[in-house]
């Protein structure tokens, strides 16, 4: 039996990842009240409930982030160093990296990140200004000619919660409240007609999106056999070969994403990998794929802590390309899901039984799945890992040209008169459901535009993750961990402002003392506008 009840606050924010989290601590600062929904029983979306490690920068440790990104970094490092039996040198390590992974300077844990922003999030809920509503999502929204007045919220057993907001935040994993408003907006590649952009290509393709993943996590215990039950389509998924793919998906072998040649990875559970990668930009560091995410490296540990490293698999073969979430059926869309996990099983499933071992022999059946660490019992992250969402048309769009190394050359990227943030990785695109192969581009630091989170046409809608206006492309370096972040505060920041004023986000993205104000609150708050000079870049 549903019933359906309604509340009013300042802000709605619909979507509890990293952008949704940065969006409502942001506006909470700034002394307004926030609802905050969350599909999942974990907020911090990419970092929590998808499983995925910080994608970052070289020089994320001393600058190119908000503060409160360094802080949440710092307040994981801090959760660490109280809670587990670290090595000496570890507890004594600034930069503590709990994983070792390679493919950031913190690999840690997702429960870990939950557990630390449920407690950021805490006092504000102590307070009464701060309501998160779990497992709840978007289905519907009343709109009064420019202006979202009202989003209803679908939660567990049907019940319904009509929320009434003077602002609210699209932080939804997939630009969700993007149809249901009717804001205008776009999907998939834009046309070089369109953008002008050297990587698009010549017709738009709205179905053709980056490939997401179901993430799980692993260690291994030598001796014992934790192999799982055979997938029911396992041997469709053994034999599955992606356009412009070299070999089945299912192996160890695939494109370099930068230069496309064919290269054989190598996969040595507990294995002695070496050092840390420390600029990704340079180095993928993805030929060894234990290391690459690993999230438990037992020499960070007191000897006999733990008995095995525990390790991330998000790669390429569990990268799922049949078909996209967006814009197909509810039915579409559930065989899309259900057939991510049975790719990313088989993939275990493969590495257990058929993996080539150093030995000469095959398999690993010692692998075991991990739940623990991701908050459930199956293994497999909560969500999906999602790269690409619906984009609003924006008053700036981002485009390659602005950023791109090979466009921009010396004279770095495009500095935005508008700049609201700063981010920094390059164009880094999976193979996409219309069959393309990687497009993998070297980028400039660059900076966020206001203009890009500023709907043309709606007036108190916000974006708030990767739905701000980037293209097909661009949205290949402005999707991960701190950009999202920073676009996510920044949005949270202006609506707090917006209300503080009784201005509009037009208002002050055109009137240039009103936008330097803004620009001025943010700086104060620890936002960076512009990056410092970068020696040997």
């Amino acid at each position: 039996m549903s019933s359906e009840t309604a509340t009013t606050t300042d802000i709605l924010v619909v979507g509890g990842g990293l952008g949704g989290v940065a969006a409502a601590l942001a506006a909470l600062r700034r002394g307004r009240s926030v609802v905050l929904t969350e599909e999942t029983d974990w907020i911090g979306g990419q970092l929590t409930s998808q499983g995925v490690p910080p994608d970052e920068h070289a020089w994320i440790e001393q600058f190119g982030s908000t503060r409160t990104y360094r802080e949440l970094r710092e307040n994981i490092r801090a959760y660490y160093r109280t809670w587990y039996p670290l090595a000496d040198w570890a507890r004594e390590a600034r930069d503590l990296n709990p994983g070792q992974g390679k493919v950031s300077r913190l690999c840690h844990e997702p429960r870990v990140g939950a557990a630390v922003l449920e407690a950021t999030v805490g006092p504000w809920i102590a307070a009464g200004r701060l309501r998160i509503l779990y497992r709840h999502r978007p289905v519907a929204a009343n709109v009064d000619g420019d202006r979202v007045t009202a989003v209803l919220l679908e939660g567990p057993g049907g019940d319904r919660l009509e929320v009434h907001a003077p602002y609210v935040l699209d932080a939804t994993e997939l630009g969700d409240l993007l149809p249901l408003t009717g804001t205008e907006h776009v999907t998939g590649f834009e046309s070089r007609h369109d953008t002008g952009e050297p990587s698009a290509p010549d017709e738009a393709q709205p179905d053709n999106m980056q490939a997401f993943s179901w993430v799980f996590a692993v260690d291994h215990r030598e001796g014992e056999d934790h192999t799982i039950d055979r997938p029911a389509g396992y041997a469709a998924w053994r034999a599955y070969q992606p356009p412009k793919w070299p070999n089945p998906l299912i192996s160890l072998s695939g494109p370099d994403p930068r230069t496309l040649e064919t290269f054989e990875r190598a996969f040595l559970p507990n294995g002695d990998t070496g050092p840390v990668v420390a600029d990704q930009s340079k180095d993928p560091g993805d030929r060894e794929l234990w290391a690459f995410r690993r999230i438990v490296a037992r020499s960070v540990f007191r000897p006999g802590f733990a008995e095995s490293d525990v390790t991330v698999v998000n790669w390429p073969m569990i990268d799922y390309l049949p078909g996209p979430l967006i814009g197909v059926s509810d039915e579409e869309r559930e065989k899309h899901l259900a057939g991510a996990r049975e790719l990313s099983m088989s993939m275990l499933y493969w590495l257990q039984t058929e993996a080539p071992r150093p030995d000469g022999g095959t398999g690993w059946p010692g692998l075991r799945l991990r739940g623990d660490v991701m908050g459930t019992t199956d293994g497999l992250a909560k969500a999906p890992y999602i790269r690409e969402s619906r984009r609003i048309v924006a008053r700036r769009r981002v485009v390659e040209q602005d950023l791109s190394l090979a466009v921009r050359g010396a004279a770095g990227a495009v500095r935005y008169p508008d700049s609201v943030g700063v981010g920094m990785y390059r164009i880094d695109l999976h193979p996409s459901t219309g069959g393309d192969t990687y497009i993998d581009v070297a980028s400039c630091p660059f900076q966020i535009p206001l203009g890009a989170l500023l709907p043309v046409r709606l007036r108190n809608l916000l974006p708030a993750g990767k739905n701000i206006g980037t293209t097909h492309i661009t949205n290949g370096c402005y999707r991960l961990h701190p950009v999202e972040w920073n676009v996510g505060e920044v949005a949270g920041a202006l609506a707090a402002h917006c209300l503080a004023g009784g201005l509009e986000p037009g208002q002050v993205h055109e009137d240039g003392a009103r936008l330097a104000a803004f620009q001025d609150e943010l700086a104060a708050d620890g936002v960076e506008l512009a990056w410092p000079e970068i020696k040997g870049y």
